[in-house]
């Protein structure tokens, strides 16, 4: 028989383990102060799936939240509040939503959610942009930038992402791949301070199923001159 410790002890192991389970619960609806921006409102092109974004005007910095409805689901995208209000598409599937979020003055990155039964959730654990950037730096295109303490960084989706990029003359599977582009300045000491472009456009291709990052040999070219400052 196993004794009154080992079971108040198991007990108490499963009371922390709901606690934490319930601290973790997503919240239901908007904190307080929170209200919709109807214009800001965007709906997928079947209608299923409808992204809502809230503002809080009651702060000296205004802050947004975004919200996604589906099949009954109410899911918060993303805890953390950003700066502005942001665009989003969606794959032809509507699996997978992408956000388009400017977060500086000439700055933007990518987020990226699947659809889930509890609806959307964050696909990765940072933001898609920050992974493309990590990517484009680890190739030797990176060693041909000028290097600088601070770069002002920009990650985009390539045009074509409606039609998988038929444009360019590619077969690929529909609702697989993203074209990610990317662009950036950076800050030039001298007895000046001033911006130089030293990415321009650079392309990388993300996997939506194995979610890694390749580079198609068609991006060969242009990338090469992607990375010639201006």
């Amino acid at each position: 028989m196993k004794s009154r410790a080992f079971w108040i002890g198991l007990l108490m192991a499963c009371g922390i383990s709901v606690c934490n389970a319930a601290t973790a619960a997503p919240p239901a609806a908007p904190p307080a102060g929170y209200a919709i921006a109807e214009k800001h409102t965007k709906t997928s092109p079947d209608g299923a799936t409808t992204i809502e974004q809230y503002l809080n005007q009651e702060t000296d910095e205004w802050k947004w939240l975004f919200w996604a409805r589906r099949q009954g689901t109410f899911a918060l995208l993303d805890p953390e509040p950003a700066g502005y209000a942001a665009a989003f598409v969606f794959t032809n599937d509507q699996n997978w939503i992408v956000r388009l979020q400017k977060t500086g003055s000439g700055e933007q990155s990518l987020y990226l959610y699947r659809f889930t039964p509890q609806g959307y959730v964050s696909a990765t654990r940072k933001p898609l942009g920050d992974l493309a950037w990590a990517y484009m730096k680890s190739r030797p295109d990176w060693r041909k930038v000028v290097k600088a303490p601070e770069y002002h960084e920009a990650a985009y989706l390539w045009e074509g992402f409606e039609d998988n990029y038929r444009g360019l003359g590619v077969d690929w599977p529909a609702n697989r791949y993203l074209l990610i582009g990317l662009s950036g300045d950076a800050d030039v000491r001298g007895r000046k301070r001033s911006q130089t472009g030293v990415v321009n456009g650079w392309r990388c291709r993300y996997d939506l199923e194995t979610g890694k990052f390749d580079l198609p040999p068609l991006f060969s070219r242009d990338n090469a001159k992607a990375v010639v400052p201006r």
